[in-house]
């Protein structure tokens, strides 16, 4: 049988989980970067960018192993992914848990491109393809935004833990 569709899933979710993720970090700096005062909300949480990532990543890792529950095994694997590169490119981004590729922020960006450049790809693909056939290209803006909301989320979540120990530490400590 031919893999051809089950490689579009997988890139499909490779794109669901990593493609918004420049769009929320170039957000996120541009407007840390344009507030007139250095200490505000978002310039100092532009540190947990990479964080967010992560958690991205992680939800991704456990979305593979729950696709690939009950068995764990090499043949399992090698069966059920059709994409190996680009899948360990993905899991690459459970990394920016360490703080030495947390403290740089370009680095979790330049990683997120990859993906963010299939998605443009496909899209400029689908818009040459067929002139009268726009639902492949709505299916990829809807899944775009999802990814764009589940990375926005993933860093909001972060920020609001980092707030949340911040200020359990403030109370401890007075």
């Amino acid at each position: 049988m031919d893999n051809s569709f089950f490689n579009y899933l997988q890139r499909i979710e490779l794109l669901a989980f990593f493609s918004g993720y420049p769009l929320i970090y170039t957000l996120i700096v541009f407007t840390a970067g344009n507030q007139r005062t250095k200490n505000n909300f978002i310039s100092k949480r532009i540190s947990l960018l990479p964080l967010g990532y992560a958690l991205v990543g992680t939800l991704y890792l456990g979305l593979q192993l729950k696709n690939l529950y009950p068995n764990y095994s090499v043949e399992n694997f090698k069966l059920t992914i059709q994409e190996p590169l680009l899948i360990t490119w993905a899991l690459l981004s459970i990394l920016f848990w360490l703080p030495f590729f947390s403290k740089k922020l370009v680095i979790s960006l330049i990683h997120s491109l990859v993906f963010f450049f299939f998605l443009l790809r496909d899209f400029f693909l689908q818009l040459s393809a067929k002139p009268g056939d726009r639902s492949m290209v709505r299916n990829s803006m809807k899944l775009y935004t999802d990814s764009l909301l589940l990375n926005l989320s993933a860093f909001v979540f972060i920020a609001l833990l980092a707030f949340l120990f911040s200020f359990y530490n403030k109370q401890s400590r007075a």
